[in-house]
């Protein structure tokens, strides 16, 4: 289907945005794809705050050689799905994975990272990473674990103290 200039504008300039607002891009090749196999891959990454896109690919390439995006031409050959990342990358690249598994219809090709090409290898391992959310709560455990030591250790004393003082108390009455 033959687009004309405008038209191949407006896809450009949507293609502009998501790439400014996404942290990360992923990049599928895709092989008998029907619509409702579409519909639920864009629902499970929808869950996990990502996109997935079926680009032209001459079109995409033009708007990432503009943002600076190393690349090359012949991997975008043949039939691409682009997922973006527009929150968290390693929560989408676990709904990516999960997609990926058991479907013979997709298969990861690579992405980008803050600009940076990612291979497959890559792709699975920031897949492995635990989400944000997780990531928060351990970095809070960690940051809240030495302040909780402290009121640990500076209330021991005089729980030692308490203990001391209540078994004398329970001894009292016995000796009496």
């Amino acid at each position: 289907m033959a687009f004309s200039k405008e038209h191949k504008e407006v896809i450009v300039d949507q293609y502009r945005e998501w790439v400014d607002k996404s942290k990360a891009i992923f990049v599928l090749s895709y092989s008998k794809m029907r619509m409702p196999m579409v519909n639920e891959a864009r629902a499970k990454l929808r869950e996990a705050d990502g996109r997935l896109h079926v680009v032209k690919n001459r079109l995409f390439t033009r708007v990432l050689e503009e943002k600076g995006y190393q690349y090359d031409p012949k991997f975008w050959e043949g039939n691409n799905v682009v997922v973006f990342a527009f929150e968290d990358a390693p929560s989408v690249a676990k709904a990516l994975a999960e997609l990926v598994k058991g479907n013979e219809n997709f298969a990861v090709r690579g992405g980008y990272l803050d600009k940076a090409g990612l291979t497959v290898k890559q792709v699975t391992a920031l897949s492995d990473l635990p989400t944000l959310p997780v990531m928060r709560a351990t970095l809070l455990g960690t940051i809240l674990a030495p302040a909780s030591k402290l009121v640990r250790t500076l209330a021991e004393p005089a729980r030692g103290l308490a203990a001391v003082i209540k078994a004398n108390s329970e001894k009292q009455p016995e000796a009496a």
